[in-house]
């Protein structure tokens, strides 16, 4: 609507849209750019594009979507009802949840909650469409036996389909027929009353692809509910157009009490026994983690242009920089989309996507480098040759990390702003032969930037005045073939840190099975935790004609694993500031290139609360590709943790579901979930986390073990596959980041959230070559931290550049007189949006609510002079958003309060709850 909108409508028909929006007789449901997936997005991306898309629809029309329409998104998470309870919607429909969940649910309507923290305040009242999902009919009914209430002129297709039949061809209703059509629905309505509660239904009419000709197909419906109406008495149905906000309305007013569904998703969706849609969980992984890196990316652009825009600057034009800047919050929005980063769309499409992104970055990238400009103009202090480096870092918190950089020189000096050398180490590239990585050691406080100079080392021998990155030594142990018994050598090398010893088995050059890695102090009773891994294939059928198979959605398994290697080869790279183990696993002893690579780097504890997070994860880097036809990739973890086989893996980044083993006909495809951050298993002393940077399927499908997929490649033998080219034959070798976490469950609890949030959101390095023409001097400049106590995130901070007053009066005022077009975007009006963390009761501590000044916590940015609490997405001033408050099966004690206490008028401090999120805006003062 909205490509149409700004680039197709005229002005007439702008102004009748206008009036149906008006009359009630036209309503947006949902109001994001897309319906999202909600299996593999992270809640970030989630909350941009609901925000993008209500954005648009208050600036252009004055209105807040109060209902959602989310029927075609794979599986429903338990984050959906918070997100839509916190932007202002009153009721909820989804349909594709579990074929056998969705039979015992007939006759259910509920309320639904997301969180146990956070109770009525989020909760929505839910309905769930029959076994027809969206359509009039059964989808597959009207594929094959051409009985449906669709009607359009002409073909709609661009190439003939597949079997020769055309189905948009319906004979239309005229007097002869009229009588058997509406034989035909009034069956199918009665058949569908058991699945509600009261006489009123909701008869979705359509299905995909329908409604081209429109006036055709409302000729035929008007006939036909005409027909219908003039006899009641014979089919007992009347027949009313109607929208969700009318539907919806009438069933409130019923005051009917429903169930309350407490905390659960409905993931994974299966749609029969043997179709469970678990593949799509790591389906185009590539795209997966490109969406992932774009957004972080766009978060710490908006961050650093939002702080460049408070303070004083010298040249860079606004008008250029939203151009910059405006691209990417479309395109990640965009690919949010439930056909888009699950990766069930053609090869066509996917470049489609990654243009966007891709195109998206390199404006922001553009942003960000000229600011960077701005702040430290040209200089003549330095000599050619080398590179000056800001890193900046995007989390409201201090971060001590390690970065990584590549240089072509080994001998290196890297100094800081004020010319004091730097902790840093040079090793050989493990990814090109002709340089080198260099590892430098860094404290950055929240939203702020750290500047170095790293130049080739010219220190001649004697001299101490300059300071050179250590080089790190490397060793290398040669390829050995894999063991076809279960016999191990016992020639160990050892690698540690503060927290964890490494034995690697140099016979096999694997972790060694029996006491592989310890969590280091030992725990409780000299407890250690033994962990080995290793890469795995599941051969799956892509031939329909030989029963149940994989595709872009479904993960069908035959049981058949094999190990994916026959040789693996290992380095050993040891420095002062980091050791890294490099792991090359080769599918025959003849490649010359490794199908999967593995790089695990384990980093001293710096002192201080701010390098915990460093030193408690082993960082690993995967190179997976490409596969063999009709595979699927999977690292396998496994423990002596005694698990029964139960796994915890998050909704979007932010709940933790407990997933139970399930004994079922299709065994391992059911037991895989959605990991769109953190999963981790446990017993009852010890927790072993995996933490990653995108969307992967998770399963645990033996006792201690957790396995991953990262890539799929498919040929799929189906003909509406082969016709549309959705096949997944990709050739790709994906790159992914996990990070590992092992220790007492206490500690992981803690370490767990605030170390996912750090994954995904790691400093941005942007770097300048030093050249005679454009030689960088950094002048300290003195920058204030933004930092928030360790259980809250700043999830954004924006200037979005909308052009509404924040005032809804005075807006409406501005849309009747047409004053939007002269309306320009309010700078110094910022979004600002915090989560906490943490569940009630997960941790003694960061569990607490926390009470944040607003202008204390932001005077680095400028003097904040006043503070609106809004909606999730912005639009709605909470103190006039009342939403509906259903009748529930449930005493009113149990369900909590339906808001919490706002802030007051004038005021700047805020308590935030567990699981809340809370959304402002922040005035500052012009200066």
């Amino acid at each position: 609507f909205r490509l149409w909108w700004d680039g197709v409508a005229s002005a007439k028909q702008k102004l009748q849209v206008h009036e149906l929006v008006g009359q009630g007789c036209l309503e947006f449901v949902l109001g994001g750019q897309v319906m999202h997936d909600e299996a593999v997005t992270h809640v970030d991306d989630q909350i941009l594009q609901l925000t993008e898309g209500h954005g648009f629809l208050y600036e252009t029309f004055g209105i807040w979507p109060q209902f959602s329409w989310q029927v075609d998104s794979f599986g429903a998470s338990a984050m959906t009802p918070t997100l839509f309870a916190l932007a202002g919607f009153n009721a909820h429909i989804i349909s594709r949840i579990d074929y056998d969940l969705k039979e015992i649910m007939k006759n259910d309507q509920f309320v639904r909650r997301g969180s146990r923290s956070l109770l009525a305040q989020q909760e929505i009242f839910t309905h769930v469409l029959d076994e027809n999902g969206y359509c009039s009919v059964s989808p597959l009914t009207f594929l094959f036996l051409r009985k449906g209430f669709y009607w359009n002129e002409k073909d709609v297709f661009p190439d003939p389909p597949w079997d020769g039949m055309d189905p948009n061809k319906t004979v239309p209703v005229t007097l002869s027929n009229v009588q058997h059509y509406a034989d035909t629905l009034s069956y199918n309505v009665r058949r569908r009353a058991p699945w509600f509660l009261t006489r009123y239904m909701l008869w979705p009419w359509g299905c995909d692809r329908q409604f081209f000709s429109a006036s055709v197909q409302f000729a035929n419906m008007d006939h036909l509910m005409s027909y219908i109406n003039k006899h009641i008495s014979q089919f007992g149905v009347l027949m009313v157009y109607t929208t969700l906000g009318e539907y919806f309305q009438t069933l409130y007013s019923e005051h009917e009490p429903v169930q309350v569904r407490d905390h659960c998703d409905f993931l994974p969706y299966s749609s029969d026994m043997f179709h469970s849609w678990t593949g799509f969980y790591a389906s185009r992984s590539g795209l997966k983690g490109l969406a992932r890196r774009a957004s972080a990316l766009l978060y710490a652009g908006e961050f650093m242009f939002t702080r460049f825009m408070l303070a004083p600057h010298r040249f860079l034009d606004q008008a250029w920089v939203l151009q910059q800047l405006q691209k990417l919050p479309w395109a990640v929005s965009e690919v949010q989309h439930h056909e888009a980063i699950t990766g069930t769309h053609t090869p066509r499409v996917s470049d489609m996507f990654v243009g966007c992104l891709s195109n998206g970055m390199h404006g922001v990238q553009k942003l960000m480098s000229a600011i960077i400009q701005d702040r430290f103009p040209a200089h003549t202090g330095l000599e050619p040759g080398g590179y000056f480096a800001v890193i900046y870092n995007p989390l409201a918190w201090t971060v001590t990390t390690i970065i990584t950089l590549t240089v072509d020189f080994p001998e290196v000096s890297v100094t800081d702003e004020s010319g004091h050398p730097v902790p840093a180490q040079v090793q050989n590239s493990k990814e090109m032969p002709s340089v080198y990585d260099l590892l430098v050691l860094t404290t950055i406080p929240g939203l702020s930037y750290r500047y170095y100079v790293i130049k080739p080392s010219r220190r001649a021998k004697g001299d101490t005045q300059e300071t050179e990155a250590m080089m790190a030594n490397t060793k290398q142990f040669g390829h050995r073939p894999r063991r076809h018994d279960s016999s191990m050598g016992r020639r160990l090398a050892h690698v540690e840190n503060d927290c964890y010893i490494v034995y690697l088995d140099k016979d096999t050059n694997l972790m060694h099975k029996d006491n592989a890695l310890f969590s280091f102090p030992p725990l409780q009773n000299n407890q250690t935790i033994q962990v080995a891994q290793q890469f795995m294939e599941y051969e799956v059928n892509s031939d329909e004609d030989q029963g149940p198979i994989s595709d872009n959605y479904v993960f069908t398994s035959n049981e058949t694993m094999k190990s994916a290697w026959e040789t693996v080869g290992m380095e050993i790279v040891k420095g002062e500031l980091v050791t890294e183990i490099r792991q090359y696993f080769y599918r025959t002893v003849n490649d010359s290139d490794p199908t999967y690579t593995i790089y695990s780097r384990l980093a001293p504890r710096p002192l201080g609360s701010d390098g915990e997070l460093l030193g408690h994860r082993i960082e690993q880097e995967y190179r997976v590709g490409p596969l063999e036809l009709n595979c699927e990739a999977i690292l396998r973890t496994s423990t002596n943790l005694i698990t029964g086989r139960i796994l915890y893996s998050d909704n979007n980044g932010t709940k933790m579901q407990c997933r139970a083993y399930k004994h079922h006909e299709n065994n391992i495809a059911q037991n895989y979930y959605p990991m769109t951050q953190s999963a981790f298993i446990q017993d009852r002393q010890s927790r072993m986390v995996l933490l990653s940077e995108q969307a992967h399927g998770v399963s645990s499908q033996g006792s201690g073990q957790m396995e991953v997929m990262l890539h799929r490649r498919l040929l799929v033998k189906q003909p509406w596959a082969l016709s549309v080219n959705v096949m997944l034959n990709d050739t790709s070798v994906v790159h992914s980041v996990l990070w590992l976490l092992l220790g007492p469950s206490t500690l992981t609890r803690d370490l767990g959230q605030r170390s996912g949030v750090a994954l995904q959101h790691r400093p941005i390095v942007l770097l300048r070559e030093l050249s005679e023409t454009a030689r960088i001097h950094p002048r300290p400049q003195h920058q204030e931290a933004v930092t928030l106590p360790p259980s809250v995130h700043l999830q954004i901070l924006s200037i979005p550049g909308w052009t509404y007053n924040s005032n809804h009066t005075k807006h409406m005022q501005n849309l009747r007189k047409d004053n939007q077009a002269e309306a320009k975007a309010e700078s110094r009006r910022v979004l600002l949006r915090l989560r906490h963390l943490y569940e009630v009761d997960e941790d003694p501590v960061r569990s607490q609510p926390v009470t944040v000044n607003l202008q204390s916590v932001l005077r680095g940015l400028g003097s904040v002079v006043s503070v609106e609490e809004r909606s999730l997405t912005g639009t709605w001033d909470v103190s006039t958003l009342h939403r509906w408050h259903w009748p529930a099966q449930e005493p009113s004690h149990l369900r909590g309060s339906s808001s919490h206490p706002s802030l007051h008028p004038g005021g700047f401090t805020i308590t935030i709850h567990p699981k809340e999120i809370r959304t402002f805006f922040i005035y500052f003062e012009e200066r």
